[in-house]
């Protein structure tokens, strides 16, 4: 979502919690009006203790309203205890409603490519809702409070002397007015500095990851150029929150300082036209016991909490909108129908930070439809990245990776799982029924189907032992080859055209391994081996060396003839299985 319709988003959010919640903010309303007592009679009181009691000599009188005022202040305080609880039914069903979107937002963006793990996205995120939620309440709190002082202290003052509030009421409201217009900036400024600490963070963490090779090929200029750069932004951003800031003050200078010293410089004019000198000492009553304290509080509360509020309401509202939102890759994926897909690099650079050395660099790959490739190198290579990237798991910093002819970035789990599958070493095996694991990528799998597919990979012992497709399945009741042998028939039934296999065999024994890979490479589609037996590399059409960031494509006459590192496997291979045969 763009900032514009977050804001928009963020500010819909906020009216439709009170529209949903009218009866909760009107018995609000309610005790506001208690609470609102004392702002409204400390003035009237004052004067009357000092016009009708003190000036006059009638002590008794005086006291007597003073005491008035005391009860006042009492009532008025417990119409804010039962504000406060009425705060509390407004507050807490707008902090579910938030975790709620939140959760299901961060469970659906999950399932993303490249996407991080739904815990971690959730977590982070519903800190941020009980960030929205402690905020919500302060704005609430000082925004409620603010509208009964002032309101109960300017009919106090209109009731006592109306002359009064003609000095009164034009700066205090011309100061609300400069205050509430420079919110919006403020906001923005506030969103501009967490995102500058935001960056400024993330560079310093790539650093740490990547310090090593920063030293070794001697970019510490580099570096300090880049992340100084993070460093002036942040405290551009700094400053110019500062200098915003800065208006709050001003507003409570001209709102209620100035008032105070226009009430006391027009003292003997107002006398002159029947103030008397109690209702001067209430209009300072009013003035440093009302509406000074409300418009401070107001500044303080929206300019600390209120801009915590709209700045990371925003953000949770965009993240919960980005997450319902449908993908322009989506539709593309309409678009592309069941076509079997061919899988293109170009320029294809990824590195794990900015400062690490890059682990696919400058790649260009064409797999054609009904390719079998087999992928070998030396351990830690980057056969498991390419992988990553060739599935769109992982996203380049530079190059795209297409299939079917259309790019993985942004394309929904459901959209990619109808193209490609990739099973990775550690398979992935939950607790449920046999059938919800064999049928987690195609849950309308026919029973045929799905019979086949067993007893062609070798499964229907397994099955049996288990106890049918409609047994409770134990992943710690299996071994690492079982576990496989369940997720390579989830993949053999799926509707993907692009199958992956990341050493997914490499826990079953090699005649089993063989049957598994037979039946692959029969099945329609592109087949995608990473391997870790030269029995895998030569039931393969073709064959990818990985050495380094340089990369050898043909087959296994031609490596042999033309790729020294792709012989040296072959040999380690072959030794592996001479002294496995002597055992």
């Amino acid at each position: 979502m763009t900032p514009s319709s977050e804001r928009t988003a963020a500010r819909d959010v906020l009216v439709g919690s009170v529209r949903s919640r009218k009866s909760a903010f009107r018995r609000l309303a309610g005790w506001s009006v208690l609470e609102a007592l004392p702002a409204l009679l400390s003035g009237l009181l004052v004067a009357a203790a000092l016009d009708d009691g003190f000036l006059v000599g009638d002590l008794q009188t005086g006291f007597r309203w003073l005491g008035a005022f005391g009860l006042s202040v009492v009532v008025g305080a417990w119409g804010t205890r039962q504000t406060l609880r009425q705060l509390a039914e407004v507050v807490e069903p707008f902090r579910d409603e938030l975790v709620t979107g939140v959760v299901t937002g961060a469970l659906r963006r999950s399932t993303e490519p490249g996407a991080s793990p739904a815990t971690a996205d959730a977590a982070r995120l519903t800190q941020q809702v009980e960030i929205v939620r402690e905020a919500y309440a302060a704005v609430l709190m000082v925004v409620q409070q603010f509208v009964v002082v002032s309101v109960a202290a300017l009919i106090g003052l209109l009731t006592l002397e109306p002359i009064v509030l003609v000095i009164v009421a034009p700066p205090f409201l011309v100061a609300v007015a400069v205050f509430t217009a420079a919110l919006r900036r403020m906001a923005d400024q506030q969103r501009a500095f967490i995102l500058a600490d935001e960056q400024l963070s993330e560079a310093a963490t790539g650093i740490g990851a990547g310090l090593r090779d920063v030293v070794a090929g001697g970019g510490e200029d580099r570096v300090a150029e880049v992340v100084g750069r993070h460093i002036d932004a942040q405290a551009a951003a700094t400053r110019s929150l500062g200098r915003l800031t800065a208006v709050g003050s001003v507003a409570v200078s001209i709102g209620t300082w100035l008032p105070l010293v226009l009430v006391l410089a027009a003292g003997s004019w107002l006398l002159e036209r029947g103030a008397t000198t109690g209702v001067i000492v209430g209009t300072v009553t009013y003035l440093l016991q009302g509406l000074q304290p409300a418009l401070q509080t107001l500044v303080q509360g929206l300019s600390g909490p209120g801009l915590w509020l709209m700045v990371t309401l925003r953000r949770v509202v965009g993240a919960i909108g980005a997450a319902a939102e449908p993908g322009a890759a989506d539709v593309d994926d309409a678009e592309r129908g069941d076509r079997e897909p061919s899988l293109q690099m170009r320029d294809v650079t990824f590195a794990y930070s900015a400062w690490a050395a890059p682990v696919v660099q400058d790649l260009a790959l064409d797999v054609p439809p009904g390719d079998h490739l087999a992928i070998v190198g030396p351990s830690g290579v980057g056969k498991s990245t390419l992988a990553g990237l060739m599935t769109g798991l992982l996203v380049p910093q530079t190059g795209t990776v297409t299939l079917g002819g259309g790019g993985l970035t942004g394309l929904s789990a459901y959209a990619l799982a109808r193209h490609r599958v990739l099973i990775p070493q550690e398979a992935y095996v939950f607790a449920g029924t046999l059938l919800e694991n064999l049928a987690y990528l195609r849950e309308d799998v026919p029973r045929p189907t799905l019979d086949a597919a067993v007893d062609r990979l070798g499964a229907r012992q397994l099955v049996d032992r288990i106890g049918g497709y409609d047994a409770d399945l134990d992943p710690f009741l299996l071994s690492a080859g079982e576990r496989q042998l369940i997720t390579l028939v989830r993949a053999y039934v799926s509707s993907a055209s692009l199958v992956i296999l990341d050493e997914a065999t490499c826990h079953l024994d090699p005649s089993a391994e063989a049957i598994v890979e037979a039946a692959f490479g029969e099945r329609p589609g592109t087949l995608i081996v990473i391997a870790h037996r030269i029995s895998s590399a030569l039931r393969a059409r073709r064959i990818m060396v990985m050495n380094g960031t340089s990369v050898e494509v043909g087959t296994d006459a031609e490596l042999r003839a033309t790729s020294p590192l792709y012989g040296d496997l072959v040999g380690h291979w072959q030794a592996e299985i001479k002294v496995a045969a002597t055992r």
